[in-house]
């Protein structure tokens, strides 16, 4: 009966089919005569405009009024993630890219990295680590710029001032290892005549300590 009222014969198309939006892909309406882009996860649905069925899509009325639309769900309810218009199945692991992979569950998904965040830090073999992509490969990778010696020689003798032609880095200073008197506080840094990673110290103070109370002699009655 719904397919008399809605449906008319013979189908009346457009001659350019619709564009469909990125993980809708172009199928039959309702009635069966022309392509329509189908409906995702959570978009409203109908007779005509039907659901997904390829991700397991059906319109759901169970929550829309009586004589309105639905929604598009799950057949059997099952919770699902929808990612860069694509839906996977609750449970599902799927890689939006090749540096993450995800794991659907409970209708969220969490992402681990696939390449390691890892940090190199300047040493005297190579003083000037950088991370590029390598042409045919995913992950990044780290290469050791060469840097010519001659011109780091021909700068310290142009310019005195020059001492660290290489690129700084180093902690902050720890807390003074007293807390009163004098102590010391140490870090990591590079900031030397080599450029080497060094643990470099000075004297710090916090504060003066409290001076100690004369001893008091006994005396004799």
């Amino acid at each position: 009966q719904v397919c008399a009222q809605l449906c008319r014969r013979p189908c009346y198309c457009p001659w350019v089919p619709p564009r469909c939006p990125r993980g809708s892909p172009l199928v039959l309406d309702g009635c069966g005569c022309c392509k329509i882009c189908a409906r995702r996860l959570g978009e409203p649905c109908d007779f005509l405009h039907i659901c997904d069925q390829s991700q397991g899509l059906v319109c759901d009325y169970s929550s829309a009024p009586a004589g309105t639309g639905g929604t598009c769900n799950f057949e059997d309810d099952e919770e699902g993630c929808e990612v860069n218009g694509r839906v996977y199945r609750d449970g599902e692991v799927f890689q939006p890219s090749c540096k993450i992979q995800c794991h659907c569950l409970d209708g969220g998904f969490n992402c681990i990295p696939l390449c390691q965040e890892d940090v190199r830090l300047p040493t005297p073999d190579c003083p000037y680590p950088r991370r590029v992509e390598i042409p045919g490969k995913c992950c990044p990778e780290w290469i050791c710029e060469a840097q010519d010696q001659h011109l780091l020689r021909d700068a310290r003798a142009v310019s005195p001032l020059l001492r660290h032609p290489c690129q700084e880095w180093g902690t902050e200073w720890s807390a003074c290892s007293a807390t009163c008197g004098l102590g010391f506080a140490t870090r990591v840094s590079n900031q030397n005549r080599y450029c080497r990673l060094e643990t470099q110290r000075r004297l710090c103070m916090v504060r003066p300590c409290p001076a100690a109370f004369p001893a008091v002699s006994e005396g004799r009655v």
